[in-house]
């Protein structure tokens, strides 16, 4: 299902101006969920870090155990041609994808080198720099590597980010702060978590458990070289609870200030607002 408008979908070595329907029934990736994507963005004429998303499809699905079938340079051509079809000034959701096409061994594994692939550029506005998050906790956690393939960016994870929406949705927030397999903080449903004490930052370490994100990297790049202190950690709920200020870093949003969890309520502070300055100075620069 879109999300945006405008679409266009690359698939069979050509762009159509249409959501393109490109899965057939029998496809593994349709019956067994052998799927991967990824995202990345353009908006005011530039598409920071599309290199690295590019790189990230190909590794998801090396992960999943299918078979990449364009090189990262070729991915970032097939992307600029498709954004040349969009304004200049638009603001579009880029995401490569690739799934499998046929089983081999009993038909659980994917075949080798049966990949399916396609990208689809979708307009979707940039989030508003005013908009903020409320988040709640969940039952539901993060897995491990042993028991999911956490290493990849890919469909099948996702149910269970939905369940947990659903539940803050229930609790009347928009989102969680969900804890990995040892009770740790991860991340959001959706995107990585920062906090703020005493001017210094927060955030979980990776650990394996989730995807420590392109955009997550960015800021702690940008902010380490404009001095801050950053600490990849283990948190709990506790050091949120006690946070000065918090927010939550995608690729949708970039940076998306948090204004309660729970009964803890935070205001945009100083340091959030320098992140997000930060970040648009460097994507606006042009050095991707």
């Amino acid at each position: 299902m879109a999300i945006g408008t405008n679409i266009h979908t690359y698939f069979n070595g050509t762009w159509h101006n249409e959501d393109l329907a490109v899965m057939k029934a029998a496809d593994h990736g349709s019956w067994l969920g052998t799927n991967v994507f990824d995202g990345a963005r353009f908006f005011e004429g530039v598409h920071p870090d599309l290199e690295a998303h590019c790189a990230r499809t190909n590794r998801s699905a090396e992960a999943l155990m299918i078979t990449p079938t364009v090189t990262t340079e070729q991915l970032i051509e097939i992307v600029k041609e498709g954004l040349a079809l969009f304004a200049k000034d638009a603001a579009v959701y880029i995401r490569p994808m690739y799934w499998a096409l046929e089983g081999g061994h009993m038909g659980v594994l994917a075949k080798e080198g049966e990949t399916g692939f396609a990208v689809s550029l979708e307009q979707v506005p940039m989030a508003p720099a005013q908009a903020t998050s409320r988040l709640t906790t969940t039952r539901f956690r993060r897995p491990t590597l042993d028991s999911a393939i956490v290493n990849a960016k890919a469909g099948c994870l996702y149910p269970n980010n939905a369940r947990m929406l659903m539940e803050a949705r229930a609790k009347g927030f928009d989102n969680v702060l969900s804890l990995d397999a040892l009770g740790n903080v991860a991340e959001t449903a959706t995107a990585n978590i920062f906090m703020v004490r005493d001017g210094e930052i927060f955030t979980p370490i990776a650990n394996g458990c989730f995807l420590a994100g392109i955009t997550r990297a960015r800021h702690i790049k940008n902010l380490r070289a404009d001095g801050y202190t950053v600490h990849e950690t283990v948190l709990g709920y506790d050091d949120f609870h006690n946070a000065d200020e918090v927010f939550s870093s995608g690729n949708m949003s970039k940076v998306t200030p948090v204004s309660a969890f729970d009964e803890t309520q935070y205001n945009v502070g100083p340091v959030t607002q320098r992140v997000r300055e930060l970040y648009w100075d460097w994507a606006l620069s042009g050095k991707d």
